[in-house]
């Protein structure tokens, strides 16, 4: 129980590493857990749109897709230049005191291989929970993320990702609860 404990508190890290991506866009910020649990609620829905596929895989895809973050920090594009991250390493060392380790192993590594459809679906609710952070920070005045948004579209492999990809670009990210314009923000009471 103690190696599942240490894993526990690895996974805790994620709430600690800043998505480092933002840093080069100049507004909004993220750590790879808020990452994770936006591409696990993307995944969810891109399997419910999907059918006959299997669920639970794309979760724990998504899930622990970016878990070696943990000891890797993340890495962004501009990194990724100059920079070269043993994740297998990182992978290898978080999973092998684990009774589910060769589980974990397998995630990882089908994840990274994209060749199930399960595997490209968490792939694309990957890229997709970049294109709803990118689209927030745009709504909010940030001019260069169309930019960033032309480049992650080329990424996404299913047709259910770029249908929700088309919606949440034609949305606006506050008309879920702004949506009312109703005298209610005026006088606060319930209709």
């Amino acid at each position: 129980m103690r190696e599942i404990a240490k894993f526990l508190f690895e996974a805790g890290m994620l709430r600690k590493t800043p998505r480092s991506g933002f840093q080069f866009l100049g507004s909004g910020s993220e750590s790879v857990a808020e990452h994770a649990l936006m591409t696990l609620f993307i995944g969810y829905a891109l399997g419910q749109l999907e059918g006959d596929i299997d669920l639970l895989k794309i979760l724990e895809l998504c899930l622990f897709h970016d878990l070696p973050e943990a000891r890797t920090g993340d890495m962004n594009y501009v990194n990724k230049k100059y920079v070269s991250v043993d994740e297998d390493k990182a992978v290898k060392d978080l999973a092998s005191p684990l009774p589910f380790g060769d589980h974990l192993r397998d995630l990882f590594r089908e994840f990274k291989e994209r060749k199930s459809r399960e595997a490209r679906i968490a792939h694309d609710a990957d890229q997709l929970s970049m294109i709803l952070r990118l689209k927030e920070c745009g709504d909010l005045g940030n001019k260069y993320t169309d930019q960033w948004i032309a480049f992650i579209l080329k990424r996404l492999d299913t047709e259910k990702a770029k249908e929700l990809a088309e919606g949440i670009l034609a949305s606006d990210s506050t008309d879920w609860w702004f949506e009312d314009k109703s005298d209610w923000w005026v006088n606060g009471e319930k209709k």
